[in-house]
């Protein structure tokens, strides 16, 4: 084996460090240390919609990986024929109706989310060494004179250290690399920005409150034979609130999520302007972003909605509570030999199931310029800078895009209801009608050709 080019940590193990860490097995002169900070990589909980782009980038790793994850939606093929993918409801009402059917061009892949974390870890390298009950606490980076190419010094919250030459920050919405990251930003500016730059560290409630739960396929089978949750995804939509399931796990669960809007915070979620005040989440989980709830706690947000859905909300037992939270946009997602994707850099609301497919794209990208031979511990930094350039404003559209598709859900817009389905797809067919193809041949170009500018 050759000598490692450099050595890169990924903290964080979940859809996006470990694509990432997939992605770069593909060169062997990189080392690769993936820190998760759970005692174990299996993430439990609800099921992750992968869309045609993302679904296309993981398509790369291989026939035999495509492969595996098809077996775990039970798809026996994909397509990239025109098909119907979500059937949308106004639910609010005692009899709801049907509003349209969003056409895609290819499946969304469902997934439940420990299996498809179950297929990325199958696929990791001995390059790639991974290490549990890590949690990152801060890290400190080498910038002046002879030392600048020195390693990052990673410090965790159990007081042991690690060191690596470049540091990928997958470490979800309260990313401890983000506010260190975003502090060394900071440095040397006037106040009024330093103060913008550094409000972006802390996430913000987003106005939305998730109740998720996973519904045994035969418990809606024996209360309802037939129902439409057991066979396609559906959303159904209400004034300020809205509901979405779909059948996971080979049509053994039905995934159920629901959600209430607040307007006026929903409208405001990505304002990066400190001297903005918002409220912070208070409700049944005491404060904290995540809580249990009891049956009657999480139906009760939804006992208006049709017979349709009271059949899944009468499958409940239990659930679990989520305060939607959101970063803000960023002024910027590297600095040095540091970096951020996925949830850490742009976590975004949930409304176009596309938190996923963000970070898979992300994890790609970074893969795919880190990983060029033209790339050296020297030009990391320009790497890094080459991926903040093409994939933020991309990944920030996408929050704003599925900020608005929840508006659209909630009827906060002044868009008529025999208009919703044009505005929604017109508004989502990002997702299946561009590839990332565009953004990594332009990446590479500005890799292999160091005199263009890239600021």
């Amino acid at each position: 084996m050759s000598t490692p080019k450099f050595r890169i940590a990924i903290c964080g193990g979940g859809v996006g460090g470990l694509t990432l860490a997939v992605a770069l097995s593909r060169y062997p002169d990189i080392i690769v240390d993936v820190y998760e900070a759970a005692q174990s990589f299996y993430e439990i909980g609800a099921g992750v919609g992968i869309w045609p782009r993302a679904f296309k980038v993981l398509r790369k790793f291989g026939p035999d990986f495509e492969r595996q994850l098809l077996q775990c939606c039970g798809y026996e093929c994909r397509t990239e024929e025109y098909v119907p993918s979500i059937k949308h409801r106004k639910g609010d009402q005692a009899v709801g109706t049907e509003l349209f059917c969003l056409m895609t061009k290819g499946n969304l892949m469902g997934f439940h989310r420990a299996q498809f974390h179950g297929v990325l870890l199958s696929y990791l390298q001995p390059s790639c060494t991974t290490h549990n009950a890590k949690r990152l606490k801060s890290y400190t980076q080498p910038f002046k004179g002879r030392s600048k190419n020195s390693p990052i010094t990673l410090t965790f919250t159990d007081g042991s250290t690690a060191t690596c030459d470049v540091l990928i920050g997958a470490d979800g919405i309260k990313s401890a690399v983000r506010s260190c990251m975003l502090r060394e930003l900071a440095v040397g500016m006037g106040p009024d920005e330093k103060k913008s730059v550094l409000s972006c560290i802390n996430p913000v409630w987003s106005g939305v409150t998730a109740y998720r739960t996973l519904i045994p396929a035969e418990k809606l089978r024996a209360r309802c034979p037939d129902h439409r949750g057991l066979r396609e995804f559906t959303t159904y939509m209400g004034k300020d609130s809205c509901l979405v399931v779909y059948p996971i796990s080979l049509g053994r669960y039905v995934n159920f999520a629901g959600f209430t809007l607040q307007p006026d915070l929903v409208n405001t979620a990505y304002e990066a302007d400190p001297r903005i005040p918002r409220r912070t989440f208070g409700g049944k989980a005491n404060n904290e972003w995540v809580g249990e709830l009891t049956r009657e706690q999480f139906v009760e947000p939804f006992k208006h909605f049709e017979a349709d859905a009271k059949h899944l909300l009468d499958c409940v037992e239990r659930g679990t509570l989520w305060a939607v939270h959101t970063v803000k946009t960023l002024p910027s997602t590297n600095f040095g030999r540091v970096a951020l994707i996925g949830d850490a850099a742009h976590a975004m609301m949930p409304f176009q199931g596309s938190g996923a497919g963000q970070s898979i794209e992300d994890a790609y990208f970074l893969a795919t310029v880190l990983g060029h031979k033209s790339t050296t511990l020297e030009t990391v930094p320009r790497a890094l800078a080459i991926y903040n350039k093409l994939r933020r404003p991309f990944s920030a559209d996408v929050a704003m895009r599925s900020r608005l598709c929840g508006q659209l859900y909630a009827f906060q817009t002044d868009v008529p209801l025999h208009k919703l389905g044009d505005a929604i797809t017109k508004n989502w067919e990002w997702a299946w009608l561009t590839e990332l193809d565009d953004a990594l041949e332009e990446g590479v170009r500005l890799v292999e050709n160091s005199s263009i500018n890239i600021r």
